[in-house]
């Protein structure tokens, strides 16, 4: 049975998102807020197969608790109260787009977004973003294609505000006051810096000089081989440029979906 306070104090947080989006002029998103749920990315799938994508509105899941999240290659994510756990459906220019690029544009709009409160966090490529060593933050992308034209952008957020973190993990509550530490205003910025990325999709080559000045580290091991690389940039389509002497070689993490799987 459904708590009908809790129920009532969900359907309150989302109304004041909206409004606050509003005063932003952002775009008039479709929200649905969850007390709990099992992933946003099930329910935003179901809500995307209940009611067809127009690419009028954008749409975002946010729910106050995850049970069963993941992250890249199907890892568990904890997604307890207190943090920002958020799946997005959105139009995306055409252009030449990538899944790689899509997730660092998105990476480092939220970034951006953090910087203005004081918080400087690197992008690890290709998906995260650390501060010193731990994780504060991840993105989990895929676009959606219907022949070479990009139906949709779905976007999976989460970020550490004042929940409990798993060892390496980091969260907002460590870098700021309690004020500036608040859920709904992280929701509400987790939400502006796509309308943020949807802008800067329009300028890859300036999403790719920001992104590398921002990247996490100057050299990696292939988890294969143990080899260091040295980093030498990002490429157009997100791809992470390495280099050993004379020999080059490029790392790419994700692959678009051709179709019908929203």
């Amino acid at each position: 049975m459904v708590d009908a306070t809790a129920l009532t104090a969900v359907r309150i947080a989302q109304g004041r998102l909206v409004h606050a989006l509003r005063d932003k002029g952002a775009s008039p998103w479709q929200l649905r807020h969850l007390g709990v749920c099992s992933s946003t990315e099930m329910v935003l799938t179901q809500w995307l197969h209940q009611q067809p994508w127009l690419a009028r509105q954008p749409r975002a899941v946010l729910a106050q608790h995850q049970r069963f999240a993941h992250g890249q290659y199907g890892r568990f994510w904890m997604a307890p109260p207190g943090g920002v756990w958020m799946s997005a459906a959105l139009p995306w220019p055409n252009g030449e787009p990538s899944t790689g690029l899509f997730g660092l544009t998105v990476a480092l709009a939220l970034a951006e977004q953090l910087e203005r409160y004081g918080v400087s966090a690197a992008i690890k490529w290709p998906n995260d973003l650390i501060v010193g060593s731990r994780k504060l933050a991840g993105v989990l992308p895929k676009l959606v294609f219907r022949g070479h034209q990009v139906r949709l952008a779905r976007i999976g957020v989460g970020l550490n505000v004042r929940n409990p973190v798993p060892q390496g993990g980091i969260a907002l509550r460590e870098l700021l006051p309690p004020g500036r530490c608040r859920l709904r205003l992280w929701q509400l910025n987790a939400l502006l810096a796509l309308e943020r990325a949807s802008a800067l999709a329009a300028d890859p080559q300036r999403v790719v000089t920001a992104a590398e000045q921002r990247l996490w580290s100057t050299s990696v091991a292939d988890p294969v081989s143990g080899e260091y690389w040295a980093v030498r940039g990002i490429g157009l389509d997100g791809q992470l440029l390495l280099g050993q002497g004379t020999r080059t070689t490029s790392w790419t993490r994700w692959g678009d979906s051709a179709g019908r799987n929203l």
